[in-house]
C-alpha cells in the first residue's frame, strides 16, 4: 500500500458520499502488533455505520450476509478521525446492498482522505431471525 499525503485514493474520490453513519477516532487500542490500525478494525466499523444505513432504509432488522469488493487504498493511523459513510446501491426483496466508505482526518490536514471502501450485502429479518421482504417506500429513500 502506498500513500501520498494530502491526496485522495483516486482523482475521483475526493470526498465522501451517501449518508454520515459513523465518526469515531482511531485509537492505539485498535492496532495490531506491528502498530497500525487493524484492518479488522476498520471492517467493523463499516460495518456497523452500514447495519445503522441498511435497517434505517428497510425498516427493520437487517443482518449482514456478504462483503464484496472491499478495497484498502490507505493506513488508518493513531489520531485519525475515522468517518464512515453508506449509500444504497441496489434494493432486492429481502436485502440491500450499500456501498460503505470510510474516510479519515489526520491531524493537521484540512481534506478528508478515502482509507477503505467496498460493498455489503444487508438481509432484511423478522423476528424468527428469518428473511422478509422489505417494505417499499413511498416515495424516493431519503435514508
Amino acid at each position: 500500500m502506498t500513500e501520498s499525503p494530502n491526496q485522495p485514493a483516486t482523482g475521483l474520490d475526493t470526498e465522501p458520499t451517501g449518508d454520515l453513519t459513523i465518526r469515531t477516532v482511531a485509537m492505539p487500542a485498535d492496532t495490531n502488533a506491528n502498530g497500525d490500525i487493524f484492518g479488522g478494525w476498520l471492517l467493523s466499523q463499516m460495518d456497523l455505520g452500514g447495519g445503522i444505513f441498511a435497517a434505517k432504509v428497510a425498516r427493520t432488522r437487517t443482518v449482514t450476509v456478504a462483503i464484496e469488493a472491499m478495497t484498502f487504498r490507505k493506513a488508518v493511523h493513531v489520531g485519525d478521525v475515522v468517518s464512515v459513510h453508506a449509500n444504497l446501491v441496489r434494493m432486492g426483496r429481502t436485502s440491500l446492498t450499500v456501498h460503505i466508505e470510510a474516510w479519515v482526518l489526520r491531524r493537521n490536514e484540512s481534506a478528508p482522505i478515502l482509507v477503505t471502501d467496498g460493498n455489503f450485502t444487508f438481509v432484511s429479518i423478522d423476528e424468527n431471525g428469518r428473511p422478509q421482504p422489505i417494505k417499499k417506500p413511498d416515495a424516493a429513500i431519503t435514508a
